[in-house]
């Protein structure tokens, strides 16, 4: 297999396990990790044994891709200097501060030629995996994506740091133009919202309400999806999946014994089996998953699982909810 030189810029907390499970991902070749803080990259270094080095042209001279996990004000800057000089680029998300940037960081990438992936990691949780051979088509969507407070991420709103997530999934799921955004929310720690909830009308008549905090008590990562016949519940916080269903008898003796019958519905001449199963998570680390994916793309030369485009899409939703709440108005 194809070895690939990674360096990891940004080494607090999230870039710390990228680097850390980057020496468990085969066929890449962790060089080293840079930061601002050298103390705190000279102890990861150390920890890995591999380079610290001093500035981040530095890393990216020794590297042929780099995972950029910074505070997001940072994103354009370095991701713009990695592409430029040639370099794959796996971003954290929010992909940037701002929709320009991003569509100019997807022009250079494809100018360059080179892989550029947003680490939206929600896509890859088992909990959203063990739907992939089910067809999903949502008429109803609630989420709700809750947190304590955490100084880290407070120097963006509460929908780009948490509901983003949501968001992501939410248009992957829901393939449909958005016709219509209501939004509020509310700073109550910091200077941007801390707590924000948004209704998303689509085009095919798909309604979505999202709800984001990170100032809750308890923890939350749940999303319910309702359309005909079926409902799912996601709980991405306990990796756990479950769906109700609609099926005829028939096909419930097809079943096996299991999912289990929870009762009989008449309707008309035609009687129908509710089902409910509890569906099996596929095994593996989310981010590691994500890893393996960037370099898999690199490799391979195919789009990567979230591609830039992909992050431009959810930042623009993501802002636009934001302008919603500022303004206080509905944008259609």
């Amino acid at each position: 297999m194809q070895s690939i030189s990674v360096g990891v810029a940004g080494v607090g907390r999230l870039g710390h396990l990228h680097a850390r499970l980057y020496r468990e991902v085969e066929g890449a070749n962790l060089v080293g990790v840079y930061d601002t803080d050298s103390a705190r990259a000279q102890a990861l270094a150390q920890e890995l044994g591999v380079r610290r080095f001093e500035s981040f042209t530095d890393l990216l001279t020794a590297t042929d891709a780099v995972n950029i996990v910074v505070p997001t004000s940072a994103h354009f800057e370095l991701a713009g200097q990695a592409l430029a000089a040639n370099k794959h680029v796996f971003i954290e998300k929010p992909i940037t501060s701002t929709v320009d940037e991003a569509s100019a960081l997807i022009a250079l990438a494809a100018q360059q030629q080179r892989v550029l992936q947003v680490g939206h990691i929600e896509r890859f949780n088992g909990a959203l995996r063990a739907l992939d051979d089910f067809a999903l088509s949502p008429r109803f969507i609630e989420s709700h994506r809750l947190a304590s407070f955490d100084p880290r991420g407070t120097d963006v709103a509460v929908v780009l740091d948490l509901m983003i997530h949501d968001i992501d999934i939410i248009l992957t799921l829901v393939k449909s133009p958005l016709t219509r955004i209501d939004a509020n929310g509310v700073a109550v720690v910091s200077d941007e919202p801390d707590i924000a909830n948004a209704r998303l009308q689509f085009a095919n008549g798909c309604v979505v309400n999202v709800t984001a905090s990170r100032i809750s008590q308890h923890k939350m990562r749940k999303m319910r999806i309702f359309q005909r016949d079926a409902y799912v519940s996601i709980d991405f916080l306990l990796g756990l999946t479950e769906m109700f269903r609609l099926v005829s008898p028939e096909e419930t003796l097809n079943t096996g014994g299991f999912p289990v019958v929870l009762g009989k519905l008449d309707q008309g001449a035609h009687q129908r089996h509710i089902l409910y199963e509890k569906l099996q998570a596929p095994e593996g680390n989310a981010l590691k998953m994500e890893l393996q994916s960037f370099l898999h793309a690199i490799r391979t030369g195919t789009p990567p699982p979230v591609t830039g485009e992909d992050g431009r899409r959810a930042l623009e939703v993501a802002t636009t909810i934001t302008e919603v709440i500022k303004k206080g108005s509905v944008l259609v």
